[in-house]
């Protein structure tokens, strides 16, 4: 892992904090990588360092979350801005964009409303509309869909090790605690944590992430974007759901109904939705798609 590097982006509202993860040459390819609906910027480590040397990879804590937490956003379209304005930052003409589960809604709405600033999209396990529970309270689809992860949003742990004791109960993610990619996950739930010793909890905003899990179901411009991309794309998408389940937010038949563009390349990841980001052959399916379109980035 890079030690951490950050610059602060001004936006509407406020500063993001972005992550540089990586080193790459002057002038090479950037990728702008979106995290997940309650993650942060760190998510993307294990990706950064599979393209060391070669893409850089600027990750930001988005509105909401971790280091960016007071900083709110109401629609995915802020995000979607946002994206642009740490491009501008970075001097970027046209960056990659990736996003992974939320952070691909918001990858591939940036990319439909700006199609000039995008050079392509890498979505991963998210960005074309998937089935929800049919129930229209927020709270009750979000706690059936992310389980413990939405249920941490009200509590508060007595310190470090007792938060990450907590991510055990989740099916998704406690196999990769102890395994190849743990260290990474240990760092990115860290980041998450805010408060002082006894109280600590979460830094995701409640507020925001129900805002933007309404736009990921419902928000017309959101769910059309991926048909009206003018830039290539590639959706990389998991076997197995966020809580392991068998069948992950997309399966063959799903993906058929969606009746994507046929230039879309779309790969499956023997993994689950979180393992996208944190199992190594996944990981490396990952950077092998940001690398294959890098050349078009400037």
């Amino acid at each position: 892992m890079q030690g951490r590097r950050t610059e602060r982006v001004a936006v509407a509202g406020g500063d993001l904090v972005v992550h540089l993860l990586n080193r790459a040459p002057l002038g090479a390819p950037t990728v702008v990588a979106l995290h997940s609906i309650s993650s942060n910027g760190l998510s993307w480590q294990p990706v950064a360092d599979l393209l060391d040397g070669e893409v850089c990879v600027v990750a930001p804590d988005m509105r909401g979350r971790a280091e960016s937490a007071g900083v709110r956003s109401g629609r995915l379209a802020d995000h979607a801005a946002d994206v642009l304005a740490v491009a501008d930052h970075q001097g970027l003409a046209r960056p990659l964009v990736a996003g992974h589960s939320m952070g691909a809604f918001a990858a591939v709405l940036a990319a439909a409303t700006y199609p000039e600033r995008a050079a392509a999209v890498i979505l991963v396990d998210g960005g074309v509309a998937f089935p929800t529970p049919s129930t229209a309270e927020v709270d009750a689809v979000l706690s059936s869909a992310i389980g413990p992860a939405m249920a941490r949003l009200r509590m508060t742990f007595a310190d470090e090790h007792s938060y990450l004791e907590y991510w055990r109960s989740h099916a998704g993610l406690a196999p990769y605690l102890d395994g190849p990619g743990g260290g990474y996950l240990r760092a990115f739930l860290l980041h998450d944590l805010t408060g002082t010793a006894g109280a600590l909890r979460s830094s995701s905003s409640l507020e925001c992430v129900r805002a933007d899990w309404s736009d990921m179901t419902s928000d017309p411009a959101t769910l059309a974007a991926v048909h009206a991309l003018q830039c290539p794309a590639h959706l990389l998408w998991a076997r197995r759901g966020l809580l392991d389940e068998p069948v992950g937010l997309y399966s063959p038949d799903r993906l058929e109904a969606a009746r994507l563009p046929d230039d879309i390349v779309v790969t499956q990841l023997a993994t689950n939705h979180y393992g996208a980001l944190l199992e190594p052959p996944a990981v490396s399916e990952v950077a092998r798609a940001i690398r294959d379109l890098s050349p078009l980035a400037r």
